[in-house]
């Protein structure tokens, strides 16, 4: 997605960012001080790179424009690459690569342009071809947000008469023999089959959509979680070991979080939203703005409420639980969206901290 640079097109920013896997921050070669090696970025340029780095952007990959329109291109690509490194590094933001271009004249855009501005590397189309995706959340234990409940079909000799629960897995896999449990309810069950996209049996990893069919009859619909089992593990007690179950994806009805502000009115505590996490909504109540982030600096200020555009840490009371995950284990599990109860309209992204 194109996000432009200022601060009021933030929430763009964060829209187009939270579900990226590589973010190309492009950097005006005019707008800077090239001929100096101290120079200083852009604001804009810093808070988009900051931005991508918050929202777990894979891969972030600076291209400095306009350098056909300057008296000395190598230097001036010289001196704003070692600002950019120097950037990153302080903030601790990998930068898979930073390539010179000229998009009027289409130097490295798509094809190299070898030698230019003293670069012999890959062009930008090249290197962002060569960029990994985001990996699946296969690794971790199964998370399944049901979207749709299948009562009947004409199938009906392959799922036993069952309903099938249609959905994307989003964390781990779905395997036929793996012991599950359905949230919010908190039933136990196996997995009996699972199809795929196609009405295919076989298992379903992350990142891909699944019907899943469960071995009894449980009360599950759109919005439950179907997650992987909680796990016996042994508590040591001082006189002897106490086997607890531990939740794969624990439950909670508090959430500290990351929260990019897009309404118009500001985000004050107090107020109660809709939030929408996986397929279920639930009503969330802010309770309090632990701080406002700089997003020039991502420096942490104090702050009674958050404006249009503003990035802060806010806490929140849910009327349900829910399971989450910190945004930076799972997207999935670790993000919503609020939404003003009375106009309906988007008012913030929501990270789990």
């Amino acid at each position: 997605g194109d996000a432009p640079g200022h601060e009021q097109y933030t929430r763009n920013m964060v829209t187009a960012a939270s579900s990226a896997d590589a973010a190309v921050v492009l950097v005006d070669a005019t707008k800077l001080d090239w001929q100096n090696p101290g120079l200083q970025l852009l604001p804009q340029t810093r808070r988009h790179s900051l931005l991508a780095h918050l929202l777990r952007v894979h891969s972030l990959v600076f291209a400095v424009n306009k350098l056909d329109a300057v008296a000395d291109p190598a230097l001036a690509f010289a001196h704003i690459r070692g600002a950019l490194e120097r950037f990153a590094q302080d903030a601790g933001i990998a930068v898979a690569a930073t390539v010179p271009v000229s998009a009027l004249k289409g130097y490295n855009v798509v094809n190299a342009h070898h030698g230019w501005a003293g670069y012999d590397g890959p062009s930008l189309l090249q290197l962002l071809e060569q960029l990994p995706n985001t990996p699946a959340d296969s690794d971790l234990p199964l998370a399944f947000p049901v979207q749709w409940v299948e009562k009947f079909h004409d199938s009906a000799v392959t799922t036993q008469g069952r309903r099938v629960f249609w959905g994307r897995v989003v964390a781990g896999s779905a395997q036929v023999g793996a012991q599950v449990q359905i949230l919010p309810s908190g039933q136990l069950a196996t997995i009996a089959q699972v199809i795929d996209h196609a009405r295919a049996p076989q298992g379903v990893t992350a990142g891909l959509s699944a019907g899943i069919t469960l071995d009894r009859e449980v009360d599950v619909s759109r919005g439950d979680w179907i997650v992987a089992a909680p796990v016996q593990a042994a508590v040591a007690d001082d006189d002897f070991d106490t086997p607890t179950a531990q939740p794969a994806w624990p439950s909670s009805r508090s959430l500290s979080a990351t929260v990019a502000w897009m309404d118009n009115e500001p985000l004050v505590p107090g107020r109660v939203y809709w939030a929408l996490h996986g397929h279920r909504w639930v009503k969330a109540k802010a309770q309090r703005v632990v701080h406002r982030l700089n997003v020039n600096t991502l420096a942490e200020e104090d702050a009674a409420q958050l404006e249009p555009n503003a990035i802060g840490v806010v806490e929140f009371a849910l009327q349900e639980a829910i399971p989450t995950a910190a945004f930076h284990r799972s997207r999935a599990l670790g993000s919503l969206i609020l939404v003003d109860t009375a106009s309906n309209a988007t008012a913030a992204a929501v990270l789990v901290r």
